[in-house]
């Protein structure tokens, strides 16, 4: 599969959403959009207001990352904003993790689960033939520009098995540190989406057309 981006619209130039959205319409394969409630993680970024405010000039399916407390309360403010994908941390519904996701394809949204670093892939066992998506964080989350911990490769390498031996069809997405230095050992380890931020795309130049070129170089150059 041709490696996938999702740029995290919270490490854009904000000062100037719709020019940078127009140039991500024509380049990316998503939009990545955290959604923090200051509880779940000490920061708040974007909103559901925010997904209705740029639905009208996106082209592309917008992936929306809950790392909030109570996700349920947030499934039905995103699906009428225009959401695409809806993805909880599997921390936060495991114990109504069926009905949520049930209730998230009910509205025509696709459904994802994020796992944070130390929870394991046994943990979504139950449920992870009915995903869209599933996000391997390799940071903790609720900021951005933190290290990347190596252990998650395992962890990508799994749920790349897991899909071979079964047939699912979810796509393996990875969220933290994607960029130069851990390009070649994401891809090895089976990640399909790379959801890019400071580090991999926006802090590469002031120019975001400038600043995607050499992501994309920066790609090739480390995987081919």
């Amino acid at each position: 599969m041709k490696a996938k981006f999702s740029p995290s619209l919270m490490c854009m130039d904000l000062l100037n959403i719709r020019e940078q959205i127009e140039i991500i319409n024509e380049r990316a394969d998503f939009y990545h959009v955290d959604i923090m409630d200051g509880h779940y993680v000490k920061n708040i970024t974007l909103s559901p207001d925010f997904v209705k405010a740029v639905k009208p000039v996106c082209k592309l399916p917008i992936d929306c990352h809950l790392m909030v407390t109570n996700p349920e309360d947030f499934v039905e403010m995103l699906a009428e904003a225009g959401a695409d994908y809806i993805c909880p941390h599997a921390e936060t519904i495991n114990a109504q993790a069926f009905r949520i996701i049930n209730k998230i394809k009910s509205l025509g949204v696709k459904v994802g689960v994020v796992l944070n670093p130390a929870t394991p892939l046994s943990y979504i066992k139950h449920y992870i033939h009915l995903l869209d998506k599933i996000t391997i964080m390799t940071v903790d989350p609720g900021f951005a520009g933190q290290s990347f911990i190596e252990e998650m490769l395992e962890k990508i390498e799994e749920a790349r098995d897991i899909k071979e031996k079964n047939g699912y069809k979810y796509l393996i997405e990875v969220d933290g540190s994607c960029n130069e230095k851990t390009f070649k050992r994401l891809n090895d380890a089976g990640c399909e989406v790379f959801i890019v931020g400071s580090s991999g795309l926006f802090g590469l130049d002031s120019d975001l057309t400038v600043a995607w070129d050499k992501m994309i170089e920066n790609f090739k150059r480390e995987t081919e």
